[in-house]
């Protein structure tokens, strides 16, 4: 099943996405006609995974982590799909990056690898937009429009072993499974879960592939995950 949060001039309608309809208790919501999908949850944060693709850390000559790698992007970074990246007046280095993402379900701490599935509410995508030339990661990744997630959140999903491509403009420029991270899903999740109370909506994104690259104004980017969907936004200029 599909889930996802249309934003209409009544407020943001959250039910089950099927073929471009939006159901929920009261109704049926048409994309397009009665609004526009935005980001599928509201998380209290987004927890990012660096450096969890071995082919990545060859590239950008990151040292292989001991355990997994992470930060924070604020709930203020993330914007939805079909919706623009805003390219900021303050870099002259914007990268993507196409991510896997679990959406929390539930309020927890202390979750073990076996007990993961039990508090996922499904898969869905993130492009962890960063400033590259900025100095350290908050400045880098948690600006406006730096999270685009979506389009919808797919529950009906094993993480391990998706195929995914990135495409820019048509041309693919990412192409791996997540059975290439160091750390699997279930392992990143609980190991966050022994550091911060997970909320119901929080986002856990578990990294990129190889071959994150830079993007400029006018630029479209198509992240696939298969079995999940495909996250689409094109970069505008600053505004």
């Amino acid at each position: 099943m599909q889930i996802a949060r249309l934003r209409t001039p009544d407020g943001v309608l959250t039910g089950r996405y099927e073929d471009g309809v939006v159901t929920t208790s009261d109704g049926e919501a048409v994309v397009g006609d009665d609004g526009h999908l935005t980001h599928p949850c509201s998380p209290s944060a987004v927890y990012c995974i660096g450096r969890n693709y071995a082919e990545t850390l060859s590239q950008m000559e990151y040292d292989r982590p001991d355990e997994p790698d992470f930060f924070i992007k604020p709930p203020t970074a993330l914007t939805g799909p079909d919706q623009p990246i805003h390219y900021p007046d303050w870099t002259e280095e914007l990268t993507y990056a196409g991510e896997l993402a679990a959406v929390i379900d539930q309020q927890c701490h202390r979750i073990d690898p076996e007990d993961v599935p039990s508090v996922v509410r499904g898969y869905t995508i993130l492009n962890d937009v960063d400033a590259l030339d900025q100095p350290g990661r908050t400045a880098r990744k948690a600006f406006d429009t730096s999270g685009p997630l979506g389009p919808w959140i797919e529950t009906d999903i094993d993480p391990y072993n998706i195929e995914m491509e990135t495409t820019i403009n048509g041309e693919q420029r990412q192409s791996a499974t997540t059975d290439q991270m160091l750390f699997d899903p279930y392992e990143i999740i609980s190991f966050l879960s022994g550091r911060v109370t997970f909320q119901p909506g929080d986002v856990v994104a578990f990294g990129s592939p190889a071959n994150p690259g830079t993007i400029a104004p006018g630029d479209t980017i198509e992240i696939t995950y298969d079995g999940i969907g495909t996250l689409c936004n094109t970069v505008s200029s600053s505004r």
